[in-house]
């Protein structure tokens, strides 16, 4: 067999289940569907931002491979932090990737080794997972509960498997439950962390999808949290440059320079391009990042609004890209009610089984559509007389 032992702890991406499951509706249909799976931004980067990446394209010398980040890159990543943030980083405290799910997939080799105990919550984004097994760590999930606004329970823990454990994944606010977390877990976190000697890996791709006038924060900012982690930060939510694949690792500098080895050794530096695009929307889209969120704001009033008025009570989200709704009580799991959603309805969304056992009772919803297409969601939502 071609397979590897590894490779059996990883199934098919849901995403491509979800695919083929679109393809057999609209070939036996003939309909179309609305999909609100995959949180793919459709909001553009500011035109700014692609007319710099243009104008950097047409000069040769940018073509050539990019060893290491730009200078100019770390300074403006620097500066982003210090006036967002207030949190100082010096250049050997960051490095920029091929977007967070790079990072999320191999930095655990660089500090995990095979059999080593890694902290996951449940739900999780499934690379939070799936990275840890690529290392051979083994995995031990943290329940996020509603009852407990979704926030990891320390206390929950089992001591001994903290004692064991080398990593833990965290990430608010949440994908995909959406919550964000107040100081004080932080505070937490970070007294939790350095009790156990565990390495904190914050995905933080949403701080700036906050809504309701809130603000989103970094886990960087609180004192301690450079002691004993990381953090990850994307410019696909943030700017509209999901397709550019662009993250930034900062923090610990040792946790950030055991990486940066094992990437050096794996493949090259960011498309200078792309690059430039960036340090010019760290520098100049602040604006567009409000007008950004404002709309995604927009989108969740109104679906909740709609979808609501269809019968699917859907709670209104505090932060990101994404709704997260409970299904039906006469549904056995979320695929069952997700298959029937789009057989019924025309319409797609993500089974909350797809991340983790805590996720079977609901779906993930993304703010991926305009209005007009919410609306024609929820009038589908109620000809097809599910709730």
């Amino acid at each position: 067999m071609i397979q590897t032992k590894r490779m059996e702890a990883f199934g098919t991406s849901i995403f491509t289940e979800i695919k083929k499951m679109k393809e057999d509706y609209i070939a036996q249909t003939g309909n179309d569907v609305i999909d609100f799976s995959i949180g793919s931004p459709n909001i553009p980067p500011a035109s700014f931002i692609i007319d710099e990446i243009k104008e950097k394209m047409d000069d040769a010398e940018n073509w050539k491979y990019a060893i290491t980040d730009m200078d100019e890159m770390k300074e403006a990543i620097k500066e982003w932090y210090a006036q967002r943030y207030h949190v100082d980083l010096e250049y050997n405290e960051m490095l920029c990737v091929s977007g967070s799910q790079q990072a999320l997939s191999i930095l655990p080799m660089s500090v995990c080794d095979p059999g080593d105990i890694v902290l996951v919550p449940d739900p999780y984004y499934p690379i939070f997972s799936d990275g840890p097994k690529i290392a051979g760590a083994d995995v031990h999930y943290m329940p996020l509960l509603e009852e407990n606004d979704y926030l990891i329970q320390f206390d929950k823990i089992d001591e001994e498997i903290a004692r064991k454990a080398k990593m833990m994944i965290v990430s608010y606010p949440n994908n995909p439950t959406c919550a964000t977390a107040p100081d004080s877990f932080y505070k937490e976190l970070i007294q939790f962390a350095k009790k156990y000697d565990i390495i904190v890996l914050h995905d933080n791709a949403y701080s700036e999808l906050v809504f309701d006038g809130k603000e989103g924060k970094s886990f960087l900012s609180y004192p301690g949290a450079k002691e004993v982690g990381i953090e990850l930060n994307s410019f696909s939510k943030t700017f509209g440059m999901a397709g550019a694949r662009l993250g930034v690792v900062v923090g610990n500098h040792e946790v950030v320079q055991a990486f940066d080895t094992l990437k050096s050794n794996m493949d090259y530096g960011i498309f200078k391009p792309i690059q430039y695009g960036a340090i010019k929307a760290l520098k100049e889209g602040k604006e567009k990042i409000k007008e950004t969120c404002l709309a995604y704001q927009k989108r969740r009033d109104t679906l909740v609004k709609a979808f609501n008025e269809a019968g699917w009570n859907v709670p209104s989200s505090p932060a990101t890209m994404f709704m997260w709704a409970k299904i039906p009580d006469n549904y056995v799991d979320s695929m069952t009610f997700t298959k029937d959603l789009l057989n019924k309805a025309g319409v797609v969304v993500t089974p909350g089984q797809a991340f983790g056992q805590q996720g079977n009772r609901y779906v993930r919803i993304a703010l991926v559509q305009d209005e007009q297409a919410i609306y024609e969601a929820s009038k589908r939502l109620k000809e097809a007389n599910i709730f």
